[in-house]
């Protein structure tokens, strides 16, 4: 056995003691099955065990860029020679001249490659919506870190010109893990900083918690979020190569949007990765909705829905594998909805394969094959068998972690 794989499973044995040593401090009665648990979905789980194994992972906290899989691909571009360390300190913002030590400052002030780290549990309300450059990351474990009661986060370069700048100027290579992002609200035309550190105007903006507008390699992982007055997540105007995975999405009536509108025809491009995400208790609808475009949907837990749980319009492609689905108690148990009438709906690609219907869920197919994802090596991952969906979404959400163990 190489010394590496020798190392790596010495570190998971001392992971699991540290794991249990706490929860028994705790809750004793069931420590050690809990840990057993934990332990089994982190190594199941594709993008956890390649960095939560590490006892060492806040001082290799840039290690978490090469872990995503799906869509984004790795985001090698995030670490690497020239990153800059940034820790936010001040929870307090202004939004066109922002102050060295804040979240702003750190997404918008600073050029080139960014990881934004936080230096304790805050609460960050935002005066207006935070627009976040490229090659940023914001990396919020370790702390318990809110972004709550007001604006929230976009990705969005600002242009009249979309089509062509959907071809050349992307914001790409941003990384959200470990927030949590509740209670947005809209907001009204206002100035705000923009990423290339200049004052500017943006229009009406949505309560959405993350909005990424013609955006590309983007990796949204291990956020809690719910309780927004529009929706949880918009990926929307030509956006591609996102991966969206261990989230817990909750308490939401819309809850994933993917595609801007029915007559925005680049979103057709669109590829989604959503993968490890535990959606509910008390979401609706959309998770996700779509027009156009392609999403893989693997490997995720549905709590439930009222309205359904996947949908689309315009013909998009979904390949559903691997998911657990567990309808509610009464109303819909269908999983699915198709929501315009243009074209014969039959042609749509909606797939389910290996897929587990608990109570009553069932699942209509549609154009039949021809949704694989196609992923290339830096892209590609294992598919766990369904029944261990439980297991794999268990940590779901930002998790709680301590300086040795995540």
């Amino acid at each position: 056995m190489a010394p590496k794989i020798i190392n790596n499973a010495i570190a998971m044995q001392f992971a699991l003691a540290l794991i249990l040593v706490i929860l028994l401090a705790s809750n004793p009665g069931f420590a050690a099955k809990k840990a057993k648990q934990i332990l089994r979905g982190v190594k199941m789980n594709a993008i956890d065990q390649c960095w939560r194994r590490d006892l060492n992972w806040m001082r290799n906290r840039p290690q978490l860029a090469m872990c995503s899989v799906g869509f984004a691909g790795k985001m090698s571009g995030n670490a690497g020679r020239g990153l800059i360390h940034y820790t936010v300190t001040d929870p307090s913002d202004n939004a066109v001249n922002p102050k060295p030590g804040t979240l702003r400052y750190g997404a918008t002030m600073i050029r080139g490659k960014v990881w934004i780290t936080f230096q304790r549990d805050m609460r960050v309300t935002l005066q207006k919506t935070l627009l976040i450059s490229s090659f940023t990351a914001i990396d919020g474990r370790g702390f318990n870190v809110h972004i709550a009661g007001n604006a929230c986060l976009m990705v969005f370069q600002l242009s009249i010109f979309w089509e062509f700048r959907n071809m050349i100027d992307q914001e790409s290579n941003i990384i959200i893990h470990g927030l949590h992002i509740h209670d947005c609200r809209p907001q009204a035309p206002s100035l705000v900083m923009n990423p290339d550190g200049k004052v500017v105007p943006l229009g009406q903006v949505d309560g959405d918690a993350i909005r990424l507008v013609s955006a590309s390699k983007v990796w949204i992982d291990h956020n809690t979020l719910y309780q927004c007055q529009d929706g949880l997540l918009d990926v929307t105007r030509g956006t591609t190569d996102i991966t969206i995975s261990n989230n817990w999405f909750r308490d939401q009536d819309k809850v994933m949007l993917l595609g801007h509108d029915d007559g925005y025809v680049l979103d057709k491009n669109m590829k989604v990765t959503v993968i490890y995400n535990h959606f509910g208790p008390n979401c609706n609808q959309r998770m996700p909705r779509l027009r156009h475009g392609y999403a893989h949907v693997v490997n995720n837990m549905y709590n439930g829905w009222g309205q359904y749980a996947i949908g689309g319009s315009m013909s998009p492609r979904v390949k559903s594998e691997a998911n657990l689905f567990i309808a509610p108690k009464s109303g819909n148990k269908e999983v699915t909805s198709r929501m315009d009438t243009i074209g014969n709906k039959q042609s749509w690609k909606f797939y389910s394969v290996r897929d587990v219907f608990e109570n009553g869920a069932s699942f209509i197919k549609t154009g039949f094959g021809g949704a694989k994802p196609n992923y290339n090596p830096q892209q590609s991952f294992p598919v766990v068998d369904a029944k261990f969906v439980r297991l794999l979404t268990r940590s779901a959400g930002a998790l709680r972690c301590t300086r040795s163990t995540c």
